[in-house]
């Protein structure tokens, strides 16, 4: 994983010649959306070229450290009506829960579902908790869920299976934003417990576009 991302910061990031972005193999999927104009596609076999060159020169490039996103979450009741039994599956307390929760920077594996939806790895297997039997035909946005050895957060209101024990007031996605999707993929999420007076004021912020979500550099394993 570490070589994955040294190689996509090094060659791929902003300072590179070209964009690592989707192929557009249809010219009328090109006519339809202006937006894939900006992609300077690059074919397989540069590629491969580029990423083999970029594999000798890993182990003498420093790269930055990656970005860790605070996320406050409140637990459990309506926010979370899931904790309760993801606590009695696991025989543990719903603050246990919580605690082993909130103790680990969640690496965002990728981004998909629904525009944001975060698929985190990382998540201790002492609160893993299979999925709904019956998926919910609609789940808030900003929820907090457990899915197998998974944790996410759902972007937007969205049906869903996934055990929730929580809620954030961030916006993880907003349309409306510069960068709609908060969340990068590469990025870590570090969730922190708030009560409900907190929750409503960080929600006011969101409503008013004033909450800056804090963030803090991850110090990498070895360093």
């Amino acid at each position: 994983m570490k070589s994955v991302r040294t190689i996509y910061k090094i060659g791929m990031g902003p300072s590179s010649s070209h964009t690592m972005g989707p192929a557009f193999a249809a010219k009328t999927f090109k006519d339809t959306h202006p937006e894939a104009d900006r992609f300077d596609v690059i074919l397989y076999g540069s590629l491969v070229k580029k990423l083999q060159g970029l594999l000798g020169q890993l182990d003498s490039i420093e790269i930055p450290p990656s970005e860790v996103l605070e996320i406050p979450v409140l637990y459990g009741g309506e926010e979370g009506p899931d904790l309760a039994f993801v606590a009695e599956h696991n025989g543990k307390t719903p603050e246990e829960v919580i605690k082993i929760h909130t103790s680990t920077e969640y690496l965002i594996y990728m981004l998909g579902f629904t525009p944001g939806f975060t698929y985190l790895g990382g998540m201790s297997d002492e609160i893993a908790t299979p999925r709904l039997t019956t998926p919910r035909v609609k789940i808030p946005a900003g929820s907090v869920g457990i899915a197998g050895t998974q944790t996410g957060v759902y972007p937007i209101d969205s049906p869903g299976g996934w055990q929730l024990i929580g809620r954030t007031p961030v916006r993880m996605y907003d349309p409306d934003r510069e960068t709609p999707i908060l969340p990068e993929a590469g990025q870590y999420i570090k969730f922190y417990a708030i009560d409900k007076a907190e929750y409503d004021r960080i929600a006011a912020e969101e409503a008013a576009g004033g909450y800056k979500v804090k963030t803090h550099p991850r110090e990498e394993a070895g360093k």
